[in-house]
């Protein structure tokens, strides 16, 4: 096949394909059901990653999510992008903190606020313990740390230097002498806020007039109280398995949150997510729509914005795969027979 017939068998798939498996999320359509959650820490993965990442998700037709904790500010990001990103915001103790973030989100376009609720304080995360990333380190381990970063001089070229500045973004009026990530850990750490109630929905509400979503459920009790307290939408979500050791898994926690009230709110889950099948089983299971996080960090480390582009596009060709040999033909309408389908091939 010559390359003007391949351009042209390409542009056939992706007629067909939008029309498969195009959705909409909070009335924004979605080439395909999927988003690109929020994932702190991203630019160190790779020079303004996060930068990346919301142009790689324009130009699949899909959104992205900027992280409180991204090092890209939301403004950088948003201006990187025509197509309006979402913010994912903690409530921090300093309420003047997050309500100049609400704001600064506001101004940059941003179209959703998604609140997370699942960390009322710091998990325990051995890893980052001895990694450093928590502090702390001691000689022995700061030593190691330092050899292990300058073997890996083209990190130290492409993301240590070329990626400048490394701070966090969207803190930095609250750390102003900060320099380097761990410059902003201990406040960060600190404004974890465990008082957090759902009267706080009110007070957030009065200050921020787009889509309120809220991530990080798993009982349908609360997602419950969610529609309740006139929510747009929830994300079904154990912060990626970071937080608790031994959480529940979100394809377990999704069918009876979906039950509750998958009539009455667009329910979203993220959490394991690594290909189009998983997709699927998620809708499957009463998801509107998944969330990755990890997938495109990591490709976003390795290639760089067409990585992230190639991961969705890999997300994609799964999803016309698992429809095709389960006999559907439209993503909006999968249930749960759909795994009985798949159990049978």
């Amino acid at each position: 096949m010559d390359l003007h017939g391949l351009k042209l068998r390409q542009r056939v798939l992706r007629d067909v394909s939008s029309r498969i498996l195009e959705t909409t999320v909070l009335g924004e359509t979605m080439s395909i059901p999927l988003l690109l959650a929020p994932v702190g820490f991203a630019g160190m993965f790779a020079p303004r990653a996060e930068v990346l990442a919301a142009r790689a998700a324009q130009r699949a037709g899909i959104t992205f999510c900027e992280s409180t904790l991204s090092i890209c500010g939301i403004e950088e990001v948003a201006s990187a992008t025509s197509r309006a990103v979402w913010f994912q915001l903690y409530v921090m103790k300093d309420r003047s903190f997050a309500e100049d973030l609400i704001e600064r989100a506001k101004a940059a376009g941003c179209s959703t606020l998604v609140l997370t609720i699942d960390l009322p304080v710091p998990g325990r995360r051995f890893r980052d313990t001895r990694n450093g990333l928590n502090g702390g380190l001691a000689a022995t381990r700061q030593y190691r740390r330092k050899f292990d970063i300058a073997s890996h001089p083209r990190w130290v070229r492409q993301v240590a230097l070329g990626g400048k500045p490394l701070t966090f973004g969207n803190l930095e009026k609250a750390v102003p002498a900060g320099k380097v990530p761990q410059d902003f850990q201990h406040w960060v750490s600190s404004q974890f806020d465990p008082s957090v109630t759902w009267r706080d929905l009110v007070w957030l509400r009065s200050l921020w007039d787009g889509n309120i979503v809220l991530k990080g459920i798993l009982d349908p009790e609360d997602a419950r109280e969610a529609v309740t307290n006139g929510v747009d939408a929830i994300i079904v979500s154990n912060h990626g398995g970071r937080q608790l050791d031994d959480v529940t898994s979100t394809a377990r926690a999704l069918p009876a949150i979906a039950d509750v009230v998958g009539d009455k709110i667009e329910i979203l889950m993220d959490g394991g997510v690594r290909s189009g099948l998983d997709v699927v089983k998620a809708l499957s299971l009463g998801a509107r729509a998944c969330l990755i996080g990890r997938p495109w960090v990591y490709a976003v480390a390795a290639r760089g914005e067409q990585g992230v582009v190639d991961v969705i596009e890999s997300i994609r060709a799964d999803l016309m795969v698992a429809l095709a040999l389960t006999g559907h033909t439209d993503v909006n309408y999968l249930d749960a027979s759909v795994l009985e389908d798949i159990n049978r091939l």
